[in-house]
């Protein structure tokens, strides 16, 4: 599974740590994905989504049908 949001389409950042001594090496930010079921009344059928933490809270707020709606406009999921 890629690390990637399937609604946001956040992705893994890199960047450097940074000692006391200002010795830097590269590392990678996850972002937190998780797999979820969703079910889409419309469609009378559940989906899976690996989605960010934040983008659960967008579902929340605006509802799985809107989001996907957009997604799939967006070209993000199928």
């Amino acid at each position: 599974m890629s690390k990637v949001c399937q609604i946001t389409g956040k992705r893994v950042m890199f960047g450097n740590n940074v000692s006391h001594a200002m010795n830097k090496t590269r590392r990678r930010f996850d972002i937190n994905i998780i797999k979820k079921r969703f079910f889409l009344p419309e469609e009378d059928r559940w989906i899976t989504l690996h989605v960010s933490t934040s983008a659960l809270k967008t579902i929340n707020k605006k509802g799985i049908t809107a989001v996907v709606k957009e997604a799939r406009s967006k070209g993000l999921i199928k």
